[in-house]
C-alpha cells in the first residue's frame, strides 16, 4: 500500500462519505500527513503499527505544548485514519481503536439575550449606505441560525417569500429548509428591492443576496467585522461573531419552549439527513415549532 495515495484517498473518503467541511477535511489531512512523517522517520510501516506507536506520536507532539482540543483532533484524524484502512480491507484490526482522548471542558458558547440582540440591531443607521442590507444580514442569522458561509452564499433564488422558508446549502453541500418569519422576510425585501435591485452586480453573483460595493459575494471576514463594529456602536461587551447569532437563536427557541428536534433541523446539524428527509417532513411542523417561538415572529 502506497501510504501517500491512501491519504488521497482518505481525504476523498473525508469529503464524500463523512461530508466534512473543507476546514474539517484539511485539519485532518494535515494530521495524517504529520503522523504519517513521523512513521517513517522510525521507520514504522502503517499497516503493521500498533497502539504503542501510535502513542509515541502522541507524546511527540505533545514535547511542542498542544493543547488538549488539539491532541483530541489528532487522536480524532488517527482514529478516522485506521478505520478509512479498515473500511478499505488494508488491515483486519484497528490499532487506534482503543487510544484515549484527553478530557476536554464543554467550552460554553457567548449568547446574547434578546435585549442586547436588540441593541444590536438598532444600532444600525439605515440611512448609511449599508444600513439596509446590514440589518437584513443580522436579522436574517438570527431568525435562522444559520453559519456565516450560509449566509454569504444565500441565493434570491432559495427565498421562498411566498411559504416563509429558505433553502439552505450547509455543511457537506446538504440541503436543509428554514422557516423564516414575515418580519425577517420584509427586512430582506426592502434590502433587495430598494437597494441590490439597484445595484451594478458582478454576473457569477447575480444569485447571491448579499453584495458588497463591487457588486461581488460579501467575505466571511466582513461578517465579523460588521458585527463587531455594531457591538461596539451598542455598548455590547462580549466578545461576538456571527456564530454568537446562532446560538443565541437555539437558546431563545429552547427558553421558549420549541421542541429540540425542530431546532436541530434548523441548525442543520451532523445527525440531521439531507433534502431527501426535507420531503416526508412536515413545513407545517417546522413552521409552528420555530416561528411559533421565535422572539422575531409577529406574536
Amino acid at each position: 500500500m502506497e501510504l501517500d495515495k491512501s491519504i488521497k484517498n482518505f481525504k476523498s473518503y473525508l469529503k464524500i462519505e463523512r461530508s466534512l467541511s473543507i476546514n474539517s477535511v484539511d485539519a485532518y489531512i494535515r494530521d495524517i500527513f504529520k503522523f504519517s512523517e513521523y512513521i517513517k522517520t522510525n521507520n514504522i510501516s502503517v499497516l503493521k503499527s500498533n497502539l504503542e506507536d501510535i502513542r509515541g506520536f502522541i507524546k511527540e507532539i505533545n514535547k511542542i505544548g498542544i493543547s488538549a482540543r488539539s491532541q483530541a483532533r489528532f487522536i480524532s484524524s488517527i482514529k478516522s485514519f485506521y478505520k478509512f484502512l479498515l473500511i478499505e480491507g488494508f488491515i483486519s484490526n484497528s490499532p487506534a481503536e482503543l487510544l484515549a482522548s484527553p478530557k476536554i471542558g464543554v467550552k460554553i458558547p457567548t449568547v446574547l439575550s434578546i435585549d442586547e440582540v436588540n441593541k444590536l440591531i438598532k444600532s444600525i443607521d439605515l440611512s448609511s449606505k449599508h444600513g439596509e442590507r446590514n440589518r437584513a444580514i443580522i436579522e436574517t442569522i438570527y431568525a435562522c441560525g444559520l453559519r456565516v458561509t450560509e449566509l454569504i452564499n444565500l441565493k434570491i433564488s432559495n427565498i421562498f417569500f411566498k411559504d416563509n422558508f429558505l433553502k439552505i446549502i450547509g455543511k457537506g453541500n446538504k440541503e436543509r429548509l428554514c422557516p423564516i418569519a414575515n418580519k425577517t422576510l420584509s427586512y430582506l425585501k426592502i434590502y433587495i428591492d430598494e437597494i441590490r435591485n439597484h445595484s451594478i452586480i458582478k454576473e457569477k453573483d447575480s444569485d447571491i443576496v448579499f453584495l458588497n460595493n463591487r457588486g461581488s459575494k460579501l467575505s466571511r471576514v466582513m461578517i465579523f467585522l460588521l458585527l463587531k463594529k455594531y457591538a461596539e456602536i451598542a455598548g455590547i461587551k462580549k466578545n461576538i461573531s456571527p456564530h454568537t447569532l446562532r446560538h443565541s437563536f437555539a437558546t431563545h427557541l429552547i427558553d421558549g419552549g420549541a421542541d429540540l428536534r425542530a431546532i436541530q433541523e434548523m441548525l442543520g446539524h451532523q445527525s440531521i439527513t439531507t433534502t431527501e428527509i426535507y420531503t416526508h417532513l412536515d413545513k407545517e411542523y417546522l413552521r409552528s415549532n420555530i416561528i411559533s417561538y421565535h422572539p422575531r415572529s409577529n406574536k
